[in-house]
């Protein structure tokens, strides 16, 4: 009875620490000379609060030796303002609490403190053009070098090539003597769009788009009369999806000659001038200007070795902004979804860690990582905008290599398991690096991704698995959920989906899920994408509308189950399977398939018979459904013994025009025995607070 009582108690404690009293006060004016017990100054100046996070963590590791038995948890109180980081704030398993007593840092009632990677730029001088300019030591020694800025919350973007749209490649090329074997490190041209004598060349960069991501890479020296450029890095790997290939897209970034349109910037890395177009309306007095320096921002460091966890630590309100990152000489070129990159916060062998109501915006590279040895860890009601690459990576995320990330661990006790990621916001991703994914799941068990809104992103918004083909893999039991994604793609990047999966998943389960508006560049931009080897999952009760692929695509798996869904209107068709094998590579049943464009319902590769479809609802608005060989449902039967029981029939959706595909109470699907679904409780259960006042967010692609 005691013990219910204290889990009781604790429950309390965790989900309204609002109403616990602070042990400690931390001020944006405090100072870390003084207790912390005050939560303002006295009237000598003599104690106060802290000035840091830094500050109150050496108070709470000497209240938890005095008190090592202590059963309520310790509040740290932090009021609003923002705290300029010289360098990342760093957890260590010393920073623990405990079950009873978990360590609680959160903000002041309503007030939003900034814990920001950034310094903010002042005593600009304003030249004849109007352009600002302001010399930056730090950069011309060496010490400093960053490719974002920040004005007034809103990311400004370094002058691009062409202005607009895209150049193309003009041909293939083989990688230089140098990078033969490694990678490809030349790209053909066909005109001026690169030239020999821009100043500083070296630091320019060439973003070249391939299918699912793309590289960054600087300039190492062009051949103008050849029209060909070689970098200074190449991309990963030999394979064709790596290659500048003829046709393909490329942009020019960091051209100081081509500094024009209002909003651009361009800082000299050789004498350390920076130069701002302002906007109309934008004076030196009236904005602030914000460059990152920092690269992380948080750091929650369990010791892996040893397997010491951080364990039991509450954030609460806080907000996490401006990191920085720039194009290393070697470039930036990853196979898949930049998982290569860091996070502005990130955890490694931590457990029973806890964000709710916090922030992360304005970053270079991902917002959290979750990385190894990391468990029963909660991000709650937060909001995760204007990124530099995605949201949240979960599992083999940390170390950052490709290689580390394929190889599983030895030591089961370090696999990434049972996190939470809920009622989150993750929007506005892949600014610098348009392959990030919103939630990206890498070999780890038992996590719930819960009723998240993701949108405004170039690649895929989720992603779970991370084995390619049927190898072995630790990834399973993972539940994706009641999520609203939309504006996927935006016709950046190729071969992509609202959930992409890869390998032996059993117990994954996607559901719920309201998944539309998904448009790929070329091929590829599906709602549902079950990719190399993803076995095991089923695929229910999810709505998918507007994909520019189709709504359901297998490249090749085995026996997963799609399942209760809604697909309408998909672009180049409705379902697509790539592969033969054999075994069954899915069921396909009791789904409501609506479409009235020409396209066809199935697409690509249907020569076997290994894939079951039954009590399915296809309405073609009112046109003839053909199946593959021209056949009519009956010779599809007849031929295939497929769909046996199968209807064609308008499901009387209540408003398709409006997007409402309820089902009206006459519907026919009852037939086959689909179960209606309410697909409006996908998508947050509280709606976006904490940064609705941040301006938008521009586009880094068109």
């Amino acid at each position: 009875m005691l013990a219910v009582g204290i889990v009781s108690l604790l429950a309390i404690y965790i989900t309204s620490s609002v109403v616990l009293a602070a042990d400690i006060y931390v001020a944006s004016d405090g100072n870390d000379d003084w207790s912390g017990s005050l939560e303002r100054p006295n009237n000598n100046r003599t104690d106060g609060p802290l000035a840091s996070i830094a500050g109150a963590q050496k108070v709470v590791r000497t209240l938890t030796a005095e008190e090592p038995d202590r059963t309520e948890p310790i509040v740290i109180e932090i009021a609003g303002g923002t705290y300029r980081l010289d360098s990342p704030i760093r957890f260590t398993p010393d920073d623990s609490g405990t079950e009873a007593a978990p360590i609680i840092y959160r903000a002041k009632d309503d007030q939003r403190p900034i814990f920001s990677g950034g310094t903010v730029l002042t005593g600009w001088q304003v030249d004849a053009d109007g352009r600002w300019q302001l010399d930056l030591p730090e950069v011309a020694k060496g010490d400093w070098y960053f490719s974002q800025i920040f004005v007034d919350n809103q990311r400004r973007f370094r002058p691009r090539l062409p202005k607009s749209g895209y150049y193309k490649i003009a041909k293939d090329l083989p990688p230089s003597p140098a990078a033969e074997g490694k990678g490809f490190d030349q790209l053909a041209f066909s005109g001026d769009e690169i030239q020999s004598d821009w100043s500083n060349l070296t630091d320019v960069e060439v973003i070249a788009f391939h299918q699912w991501t793309a590289s960054r890479m600087r300039i190492a020296e062009v051949d103008a009369e050849n029209k060909t450029v070689r970098f200074s890095g190449h991309t990963y790997g030999t394979s064709y999806w790596t290659k500048f290939a003829a046709g393909h897209r490329f942009l020019v970034v960091g051209v100081k000659e081509s500094l024009s349109e209002p909003g651009e910037w361009y800082l000299d890395r050789r004498s350390g001038r920076l130069t701002y177009i302002p906007l109309p309306g934008e004076t030196p007095d009236k904005v602030q200007v914000v460059a990152p320096r920092l690269r992380h921002l948080l750091q929650l460091e369990g010791d892996v070795e040893n397997k010491q966890f951080l364990e039991h630590v509450r954030f609460e309100g806080l907000s996490f902004a401006h990191t920085n990152w720039q194009t290393p000489a070697t470039g930036q070129s990853n196979p898949q979804a930049e998982v290569n990159l860091g996070a502005a916060v990130w955890a490694r062998a931590a457990r029973n860690i806890t964000f709710s109501r916090c922030v992360v915006r304005h970053t270079g590279e991902y917002a959290m990582a979750l990385g190894t040895g990391c468990k029963h860890n909660t991000v709650e009601s937060c909001e995760l905008v204007d990124l530099g690459a995605g949201g949240i990576k979960i599992g083999r995320a940390l170390p950052t290599n490709w290689v580390e990330l394929r190889v599983l661990p030895k030591d089961e006790d370090l696999y990434v398991s049972h996190q939470t990621v809920r009622n989150c916001t993750i929007a506005h991703a892949g600014r610098l690096h348009s392959a990030g994914i919103g939630i990206w799941i890498g070999n780890a068990a038992h996590n719930k991704i819960l009723h998240n809104h993701v949108h405004d992103l170039y690649y895929s918004a989720f992603s779970i698995g991370w084995v390619w083909g049927y190898g072995k893999s630790i990834s399973h039991h993972n539940e994706l959920g009641f999520c609203h994604a939309h504006d996927i793609g935006q016709g950046v990047l190729s071969d992509m989906g609202c959930i992409y999966t890869l390998g032996i998943s059993p117990g994954t389960t996607i559901h719920d899920n309201r998944f539309h508006d998904v448009t790929s560049y070329s091929y590829g931009g599906w709602g549902l994408y079950t990719d190399e080897g993803s076995t095991g999952i089923v695929m229910k009760n999810n709505l998918v509308y507007r994909c520019s692929r189709g709504g359901f695509h297998q490249h090749y798996g085995r026996e997963n189950q799609i399942v209760n869904n809604i697909l309408v209107q998909g672009g180049q068709h409705q379902i697509q399977r790539t592969r033969t094998e054999d075994h069954t590579s899915f069921f396909f049943e009791r789904n409501i398939v609506a479409w009235d464009n020409d396209s066809p319902l199935l697409g690509s590769n249907w020569r076997d018979n290994n894939f079951k479809l039954n009590r399915n609802v296809y309405w073609h608005g009112g046109k003839p459904v053909k199946f593959p060989g021209d056949l009519t449902i009956d010779g599809w039967r007849e031929k295939r013994g497929q769909d046996v029981d199968s209807i064609i029939a308008d499901p009387l959706f209540v408003d398709p025009a409006k997007d409402d595909y309820r089902l009206r109470d006459d519907s026919p699907v009852k037939k086959v025995g689909f179960e209606p679904f309410d697909p409006t409780r996908a998508g947050r259960e509280t709606p976006r607070t904490l940064t609705a006042d941040l301006p938008p967010v521009p586009r880094a692609f068109e």
